[in-house]
């Protein structure tokens, strides 16, 4: 029986065996559980099912009403992103998917309150203080529905004008388990494939194709139906994968579940996540006086 899911640690989960050159580590902090999974090798990215590199989770408390810009859930994941990002250079950040589909709306989100600081020099960044701030360009470029441009060809094109010394992306992702949704983040080195969350996967955006570092930024927002249907009834039907897709097939195929407050989660992942991203970049700010910036 299969499941649909963008998380390593899930599908690290659904292993019965260990992979060679498959290597894990776990951390605990007050609120916070960090996993990492590296991937060494061809084969065994094979195996895995996932491309060769660094995938990074961290598991939180199910975001809160009240937003402290010291909450130390932002140093957690914004320690965990900056271990990626190159020392110098303009950094691209790209908020991925659709501004008007809430559960897709995370990446947009997040890039409304990314500083954006490369048009910021000289003596405006003199006299107003900010002369340390980190070059960053930010961007959400919309789905190919909207702009009729794949988003891969926008950011190579960008990449090639901008010259960047990487690139953030921020999507939404797909859980298998409804526990999941929202309380996890998952940063990776390895790229990312857009709208894979909702079974859309457009080209793949990485280093390959790029030339630069791509870092990837994800929090689960849905669960496909067909692998939420087979979680539950599979016990129920004595294992039977047959049972389970002959319930839920060929209706469920195309649906997805999320939450009832998704608009509430997308709007604290979101702020969540861009001040991670902002505490990574400039290093020389508080978090309270990024917040005043954006805010």
């Amino acid at each position: 029986m299969s499941f649909r899911t963008d998380l390593a640690i899930e599908i690290s989960e659904s292993l019965e065996n260990q992979i060679d050159d498959i290597y894990k580590s776990e951390d605990t902090h007050e609120n916070a559980k960090i996993n990492r999974i590296e991937i060494k090798t061809k084969g065994a990215a094979e195996r895995f099912g996932k491309a060769i590199g660094t995938y990074i989770t961290v598991e939180i408390p199910a975001l809160t009403d009240n937003f402290d810009v010291n909450d130390n859930r932002i140093t957690i994941i914004s320690n965990e992103i900056k271990q990626f990002i190159p020392k110098k250079g303009t950094v691209l950040v790209v908020g991925l998917g659709n501004y008007n589909i809430t559960p897709d709306a995370l990446g947009p989100k997040t890039a409304n309150t990314v500083l954006a600081t490369r048009h910021i020099s000289g003596e405006i960044a003199k006299s107003t203080g900010l002369s340390n701030l980190r070059s960053v360009c930010v961007l959400a470029p919309g789905v190919l529905g909207q702009t009729g441009i794949e988003v891969s060809e926008i950011i190579s094109s960008l990449v090639k004008k901008l010259n960047p010394s990487c690139a953030i992306l921020i999507d939404a992702l797909a859980s298998r388990s409804l526990s999941r949704l929202g309380c996890t983040v998952q940063i990776s080195n390895t790229g990312i494939s857009p709208g894979s969350g909702v079974d859309n996967a457009r080209p793949l955006i990485s280093e390959e194709n790029l030339g630069i570092p791509v870092i990837s930024i994800g929090v689960p927002t849905v669960v496909d139906a067909t692998t939420l249907a087979q979680d539950i009834l599979s016990s129920s039907l004595n294992h039977s994968s047959n049972g389970v897709n002959n319930k839920i097939l060929p209706k469920g195929k195309s649906m997805i579940v999320t939450p009832r407050e998704i608009d509430v989660l997308i709007n604290r992942a979101s702020l969540l996540i861009s001040m991670a991203i902002n505490c990574a970049l400039h290093t020389e700010f508080s978090p309270g006086d990024l917040y005043s910036l954006v805010s």
